[in-house]
């Protein structure tokens, strides 16, 4: 906005100044001709008595008196043809003069100025010669200074112009600025009141905006906290009865599941009042993705499904919490077991994605695959689910510079392929 404002200024100004200036500088250069002709004609008419009265030794004296006083020569014509003064071509306009005839006529140099004066024996021409340089004299002085004055009009203007853009283009930045605090997550920040009234209004706006937005993220926060807070009663009851089976392997696999269900609840209630802005996260996917298919691979075992593991040597470092990353891992595989039938098989294979680092992990099964339905979106399922497992392996690919990609294998199950950009 500020170079757009002074680009406006300094091209409008430009356009008034050339057009006061030019024709001002014109004029200047005029009015220096016409004072300096007029000084030269009158010259001429103080000899035209002279011409017409005087004898010639007498004029002869008159003219080099004025050729010695004056600053331009003088030059008389006689109708005898004597010539008095200074030396000067028998041009046209001479001739012209000697009809009777006063004049200004252009020569090469400069410009001649003739009188004609009737005398007893005829026509006499009194003539002078102004040079060009005289005609000129201090125009150029005269246009330097306007140039100046010119330059310095435009520098005040554009100074003008430029504290009056950056008053208006501050409190825009400080909007910009606070609207980029605000999408990163940081809901305590509010925009200034300076400004023009415009402004301050989309600042009140913005304000008001933010406000409102901290409030619902609070309590949705909250409202989350809370439920997983609730969930912690019957997961003891849970404990309590798992604890009391008399089988003590079977007693140890309900522990285990009843113990991941409480750290994912835990996780819950920490993440719901977290800061929205997300820190800098970073864990070993070689790590987390063996410990959660080493989890599941019992149930697998108790359904008697086929599990394909290829997890490559760690650590293999992804731009993802391991927290956030076992959820995803746990959504990808809850997803498997709820929605294939008990038998069929799976698998799970983890590489490097590449000289720049990261992973990519693939989680393939021998259902019937996702059909027609869009699985990505949030809340969108085809098998009756809330459609969030996916959402949340989408949110954290991407919240790390990945992506996820679903398809279907050449049987027709299902694929998942989640890329995790490095930290």
């Amino acid at each position: 906005m500020r170079n757009q404002l002074r680009l406006l200024v300094a091209a409008t100004m430009s356009a008034v100044l050339v057009a006061f200036l030019v024709p001002l500088g014109l004029l200047i250069r005029t009015i220096v001709a016409d004072r300096v002709a007029n000084t030269a004609n009158r010259q001429v008419q103080a000899l035209t008595p002279l011409v017409a009265t005087a004898s010639t030794p007498d004029l002869e004296l008159s003219v080099q008196r004025a050729n010695a006083d004056g600053d331009y020569p003088v030059t008389v014509f006689l109708p005898n043809d004597t010539v008095l003064g200074e030396p000067a071509p028998h041009s046209a306009a001479v001739e012209l003069a000697a009809g009777g005839q006063s004049l200004t006529a252009e020569a090469a140099g400069g410009r001649e100025i003739l009188a004609a004066v009737q005398g007893p024996a005829g026509t006499a021409v009194v003539r002078t010669f102004v040079s060009d340089a005289q005609l000129r004299a201090g125009v150029s002085r005269a246009w330097l200074v306007l140039a100046l004055l010119g330059v310095a009009l435009l520098l005040v203007g554009l100074l003008v112009a430029d504290r009056l853009a950056r008053s208006m283009s501050r409190p825009v930045e400080d909007l910009a600025a606070v609207s980029r605090r605000l999408a990163a997550g940081e809901l305590t920040a509010r925009a200034g009141s300076a400004g023009p009234p415009e402004i301050r209004a989309v600042a009140a706006a913005l304000n008001e905006l933010g406000s409102r937005i901290r409030g619902l993220v609070t309590h949705e926060r909250e409202r989350v906290a809370d439920l997983s807070h609730q969930l912690r009663t019957p997961l003891t009851a849970l404990r309590l009865e798992a604890e009391a089976l008399g089988d003590p392997a079977e007693a140890e696999r309900v522990t285990t599941a009843v113990d991941a269900l409480e750290r994912t609840v835990t996780r819950a209630i920490e993440q719901a009042r977290r800061p929205t802005a997300r820190d800098a996260a970073q864990s070993d996917a070689a790590l987390v993705v063996a410990e959660r298919v080493e989890f599941w691979s019992v149930l697998a075992e108790d359904q008697r499904r086929h599990c394909d593991t290829a997890v490559a040597t760690g650590p293999l470092l992804v731009a993802v919490g391991a927290d956030e990353l076992a959820a995803s891992v746990d959504a990808l595989l809850g997803n498997v077991f709820a929605h294939t039938p008990e038998g069929a098989g799976f698998s799970v294979e983890l590489t490097p994605a590449g000289a720049a680092g990261g992973a990519v992990l693939v989680v393939a099964d021998e259902g019937s695959g996702f059909g027609s339905a869009d699985v990505t979106r949030r809340g969108a399922s085809g098998a009756g689910s809330t459609g969030l497992g996916l959402d949340i392996v989408r949110r954290a690919a991407e919240g790390s510079g990945g992506r996820l990609v679903v398809g279907a294998t050449p049987a027709g199950g299902a694929r998942v392929v989640v890329e995790l950009g490095a930290p």
